[in-house]
């Protein structure tokens, strides 16, 4: 039986909750909780999207326990806090970092720092957390890390490329938490939002030895034309700015386990696509490039699977990018993908989809209630010119958060308090 607009609005907006729910610290984290240690303290640090959740879950978990020796630090998105006995969450900035995030970076590293053989350091990383976690390297400051960051986003860079520079530029990333908790035994637990799920790029690797270079860093500066303040281009010239390695010493207690990644994702909603009645095609789970191209081939595979008569979903996962050239107006990734799929699939009738941001976030100001993506059917471009909206336009103008409010298509679930990065579902009836 087909669905119409309404019915298929619905499944889509109840597969994004799943998705969500799918990947929370709630579901995720406590099979992976370590014992505390028997003589010294555990440390919990923490950084990202999740990093209230993650704490407030862990907190729950040793407090159940009985532990007393529990010292820690959590730095989180403005308006991702929680509640965790005994323990500090700090919001932060996100994307672009701020005062509160650099305040409690210099916190957690001194907290680090007090760490001896005995005590157990437990980090707890997810998305974001390059953001939260911000140590300017050498005589960098907050200003010139947070005109980088900007400058970065507005380029098109991926998030591997983005973070090159980072560790390169940090006295937190790349290792060098790592370095800071030697010679505690160090276990980091992190939700995956990267393709391929590398832990050198989740949250810039702080704990983990960064195979990028100072030459890599050079490279994204020249590829993506990102103009150096003078401090950045001296620390990039210096071999001393060069970030711990494989075999580093300083890795010598250190563990690492992935708790949840945007493959366990897809995988959830596929399985409930098929309980819906759809025939799931996952077009994979990590998959970059810019926003609008990667919509347009959706849109013909969405279009040649209508025309041969199958039920389908099509769902995938990744992170997407946006090159901005010129001012550029307000949007994300996700509803750029999702206007660019309007405009391609041009009303076709029995197709609706959503793009959206598991951590309820895409693109923004930096609040709790920028919009997560977007819904788009086969009306909404009708809809769009009838309100006197120009589609083609709006995605020139990279303005895809006014179009879609003034149509009532944006997705706004607010802080979701987890993150595994973009999930996109196309539903053809």
């Amino acid at each position: 039986m087909s669905a119409g607009p309404a019915e298929r609005r619905a499944l889509l907006l109840a597969l994004y909750g799943q998705a969500v729910a799918a990947a929370h610290p709630g579901l995720c984290l406590p099979a992976h909780l370590p014992d505390p240690p028997r003589a010294g303290r555990l440390i919990l640090l923490a950084a990202g999207k999740a990093a209230g959740s993650m704490t407030e879950v862990a907190a729950t978990h040793y407090r159940a326990q009985g532990a007393s020796r529990i010292a820690g630090l959590a730095v989180t998105r403005h308006g991702y806090g929680a509640q965790a006995a005994g323990l500090e969450i700090v919001e932060a900035g996100h994307p672009v970092p701020d005062e509160a995030g650099l305040q409690a970076t210099g916190r957690t590293l001194d907290l680090a720092r007090t760490a001896g053989p005995d005590d157990l350091v437990l980090v707890l990383l997810s998305g974001g957390g390059s953001a939260n976690w911000i140590a300017p390297a050498g005589r960098l400051t907050l200003a010139e890390k947070q005109g980088l960051t900007r400058a970065l986003l507005r380029s098109g860079a991926d998030i591997g490329e983005i973070n090159t520079l980072r560790k390169h530029l940090s006295r937190i990333k790349g290792g060098r938490l790592a370095a800071a908790c030697a010679p505690a035994r160090l276990l980091t637990l992190a939700i995956s939002d990267v393709p391929r799920d590398d832990p050198s790029v989740i949250a810039s690797g702080p704990t983990v030895p960064d195979p990028s270079t100072l030459a890599d860093a050079l490279d994204v500066v020249r590829r993506r034309g990102i103009d150096l303040p003078p401090e950045a281009a001296r620390l990039l010239a210096d071999p001393s700015s060069e970030s711990p390695k494989p075999g580093d010493a300083v890795f010598a207690g250190a563990e690492y386990r992935i708790v949840a990644r945007p493959a366990d994702m897809i995988a959830a909603v596929a399985r409930e696509v098929a309980a819906a009645g759809y025939e799931a095609v996952v077009l994979g789970a990590d998959l970059e490039g810019e926003a609008h191209e990667v919509a347009a081939r959706h849109a013909a595979d969405a279009l040649a699977l209508k025309a041969a008569g199958r039920r389908v979903a099509l769902v995938s996962g990744g992170e997407l990018t946006v090159t901005i050239r010129g001012r550029g107006g307000r949007g994300g990734p996700n509803q750029e993908y999702a206007l660019a799929l309007a405009i391609a699939l041009n009303g076709a009738a029995g197709i609706s989809a959503l793009a959206a941001d598991t951590d309820g976030i895409d693109g923004g100001d930096g609040a709790a209630s920028d919009p997560a993506g977007a819904v788009v059917d086969e009306t909404t471009l009708a809809r769009a010119r009838a309100a006197g909206l120009d589609p083609a336009g709006a995605l020139s103008a990279h303005d895809s958060t006014s179009f879609f409010d003034k149509i009532g298509d944006l997705l706004v679930p607010g802080p979701t308090r987890t993150n595994v990065n973009d999930c996109r579902i196309i539903l053809v009836d």
